[in-house]
């Protein structure tokens, strides 16, 4: 072959293969981040340990950097790190400082410079709708009505409220069906949406707003994070008032642009689009979780349009809001079972469901452990087993502050172990996400729904990009099916599960995927 030829380099994953029609040098790399590059989630307790403790750590977090980067995200979202008296750590009681169990702040401090040298970002939990009950401020503010902190916190005396103390409200994102809690003296109760536990602060109380600007300063400016996911950011003031929402998150995104105006901000806003939508212009980044239950909804009906169709009316629909969005993308997290579970263990339609995420728009998060095909369902401590390194008797890093229940050494096959074979899971993951980074149509491109009539269990659609079109074809059915292809798309750019392009027609297996180019 002579030196500027075209050639192909096949690259073999799991059931699939990956043909890349390449020029002499294999395509770069580009980073797409934040507005559609992957952001790996990253439970430290469950991730490595290097004190033998059992619980994984921030040093931990420091040797697998390499990993992270092998993998191919461009940042890490840690779950929280602050101090807390519960193993999830979403109630604080320091909110500027690191977990003893986790290490340091000059361990965390660390970790940022030996992430950004390796064009990794780092973005933290930020919990600020509530503080834990233990937090300084609140038990400040429940010694008596005049204490200075006690109108941080949103308090009732318990005849103004006797209908609501047995409130059996279910929402999406609490089964909490009591939300007002007695400190103890029976009289005067606060408002905690999601356990008593966990007192929501007053954002009413300008002091309050100030702590938290405050907070959000100390984190960008002395310790350096590149920013922030704020958790419950629906449930800053109640439901009734979300005009007041919007408006806070405004201007805590103003606040927070003075410090590092390219700040990324996500946020958790748990609800349909029409009620996700107006936190956009506080809130850039916002999780999109009806894809999330779409595409789980997509496979159980075997109905492959449904994704496509729904996820266009979505991006439409903030478009109006502002074209200044990132839709954070996610097939499963801390919250939701792993998606090997969601889908009953079949790792071909895990496999195709992860090929769906890539090529979609978005901006994707992976949830750590998916890539190795970890299992889990609630309660939500084994959705969050620990990381599998290696087999049990040389893993030395693997955290033991539980005995997992879905993900163990008789149901998943360690990472060192995957690493070295071709077709394993990890080394689709890897292939599939280095797909989508050098291939701008996959990652920036528009979404385009096709004209063809396809099967019901066909999902298709195009990714436009400057000249650049990627028809995106997967069989969610469980039969094989031969379809007639769009004109124009001659490159056969990706293959999962041995489906494959012939002439104008492609032959697409049970849970198969193809990518072409024009």
């Amino acid at each position: 072959m002579e030196k500027n030829s075209l050639f192909k380099t096949m690259i073999y994953s799991g059931l699939g293969v990956l043909l890349l029609a390449c020029q002499p040098t294999t395509p770069a790399i580009e980073d797409h981040w934040p507005e559609a590059g992957v952001t790996y989630e990253i439970f430290i307790r469950s991730f490595y340990d290097t004190d033998g403790d059992g619980i994984g750590d921030i040093n931990g977090v420091v040797e697998k950097l390499d990993y992270v980067q092998e993998l191919g995200a461009n940042a890490i979202w840690f779950m929280p790190i602050m101090p807390s008296p519960s193993y999830h750590k979403y109630d604080v009681t320091d909110y500027k400082a690191i977990h003893p169990d986790y290490g340091t702040m000059e361990d965390f401090k660390n970790l940022i410079e030996e992430a950004h040298e390796k064009d990794i970002r780092i973005v933290i939990d930020l919990i600020i709708n509530h503080t834990s009950s233990e937090h300084p401020w609140f038990l400040e503010a429940k010694k008596d009505r005049d204490n200075p902190y006690r109108d941080y916190y949103v308090w009732a005396q318990k005849d103004t409220i006797a209908e609501y103390l047995e409130k059996k409200t279910i929402t999406l994102d609490s089964d909490n069906i009591r939300q007002w809690h007695d400190p103890g003296d029976g009289e005067d109760f606060y408002y905690g949406f999601f356990y008593g536990g966990m007192p929501d602060l007053n954002f009413d109380n300008p002091k309050v707003r100030e702590e938290v600007y405050d907070i959000g300063r100390f984190w960008l400016e002395e310790v350096g994070v590149d920013g922030f996911r704020l958790d419950a950011a629906k449930h800053i003031f109640p439901d009734d008032r979300p005009e007041d929402n919007h408006a806070f998150w405004k201007e805590f995104r103003a606040e927070m642009e003075k410090i590092k105006p390219d700040i990324y901000l996500v946020g958790e806003v748990y609800d349909m689009k029409e009620v996700v939508a107006p936190y956009l212009p506080g809130l850039p980044a916002l999780f999109n979780f009806d894809f999330h239950y779409t595409l789980l909804e997509s496979f159980r009906e075997e109905d492959g349009q449904l994704l496509p169709k729904r996820q266009k009316e979505v991006l439409e629909f903030y478009q109006d809001i502002t074209d200044e969005f990132i839709d954070a993308t996610i097939s499963s997290n801390h919250d939701q079972p792993r998606i090997l579970s969601d889908l009953d263990g079949n790792e071909n339609k895990a496999k195709q469901a992860i090929a769906i995420l890539m090529s979609m728009p978005g901006a994707p998060y992976l949830y750590y452990g998916e890539e190795i095909g970890m299992l889990g369902e609630k309660p939500d401590p084994n959705i969050r087993e620990p990381f599998l390194w290696d087999v049990k008797e040389k893993d030395q890093g693997r955290t033991s502050w539980i005995n997992p229940t879905f993900s163990t050494d008789q149901t998943v096959v360690p990472l060192a172990i995957q690493q070295e074979n071709k077709n394993s899971l990890f080394n689709f993951y890897k292939e599939i996400i280095a797909l989508r980074n050098t291939d701008k149509a996959l990652a920036l491109g528009e979404l385009v729904l096709v004209e063809e009539e396809f099967p019901k269990e066909v999902m298709a659609y195009i990714r436009k990009w400057e000249g650049e079109e990627r028809l995106v074809v997967h069989n969610l059915g469980s039969n094989t099916l031969h379809l007639d292809l769009p004109e124009g798309f001659k490159k056969e750019i990706y293959s999962l599960n041995e489906a494959k392009k012939e002439s104008s027609k492609a032959e697409l297996p049970a849970n198969s995927s193809l990518v072409l180019g024009n």
